[in-house]
């Protein structure tokens, strides 16, 4: 499939996990794709190489997206190597569950400038330099803010901030050609949530509330991305699609 041939795409966060997957996932779909990290250079270049294997057009950029000027240089380097961006997958984000007790302020500003000052200074930029040519923006959120559990204060609050934004922008940068939508995933697996210690009685679960029947997959999530960032998807914008199996 070439549905998104020409089209050159920044994924935020996107050296693994559902980052990784949906960097591939428009690549096969003939995106280019940035794949931008923070920290992980090792698996951002190893998702670039799988993806030029499979004969698509990527490169990893390293960049803080609660920076600016990281913002815009991620920008400037991914004009340079494909062109102007027209796809912008906001999926760089901290999931780090914990009780009221355990809030602290470094806590507060992890999650806020990561998760919601990330996506505002990335679409920023994107709405820049789009000019006439309007595009996409996808921003990954979660599952938790239609159903948020105890102990998550910080990250559903970060992600709930995030899905009113995409509202939003969606009504402000309409006129402009560019959409917002955003991606809600339930529980999927992969290395952060294995990482956080869920074991398997926590998975049974999930398993038994999830209408489909399982545990959700990076696959699962890719090409709900896919559809939006495509010009099949170029009358959605605005909406918030819940990509979970069921689970509510």
């Amino acid at each position: 499939m070439n549905n998104l041939a020409n089209k050159v795409s920044i994924v935020t966060g996107a050296s693994k996990g559902i980052g990784a997957a949906i960097a591939k996932g428009l690549a096969e779909n003939g995106a280019a794709v940035v794949v931008n990290y923070a920290s992980d250079r090792a698996g951002a270049d190893q998702v670039v190489a799988q993806i030029i294997e499979g004969g698509g057009k990527a490169r990893a950029i390293q960049a803080d997206v609660s920076k600016r000027e990281d913002v815009l240089r991620l920008f400037k380097q991914a004009n340079d190597a494909f062109g102007t961006v027209n796809v912008l997958v906001n999926n760089a984000g901290v999931f780090a569950p914990g009780p009221l007790e355990t809030i602290t302020e470094e806590g507060f500003h992890r999650h806020f400038d990561i998760n919601v000052l990330g996506t505002l200074l990335a679409t920023q930029e994107f709405a820049r330099q789009s000019g006439e040519n309007g595009g996409s923006v996808i921003n990954i959120t979660s599952s938790s803010v239609e159903n948020a559990g105890p102990n998550s204060a910080l990250p559903v609050a970060s992600k709930t901030a995030v899905a009113a934004i995409t509202r939003v922008l969606a009504a402000e940068l309409g006129a402009r050609k560019i959409r917002v939508n955003s991606v809600a995933p339930g529980p999927t697996d992969t290395e952060g949530l294995r990482k956080l210690g869920v074991g398997s009685a926590i998975v049974d679960y999930v398993v038994s509330t999830t209408p489909m029947g399982r545990m959700g997959q990076t696959e699962d999530v890719a090409p709900v991305v896919v559809f939006l960032a495509s010009d099949d998807g170029g009358w959605v914008t605005g909406n918030h699609i819940l990509a979970s199996g069921g689970a509510r």
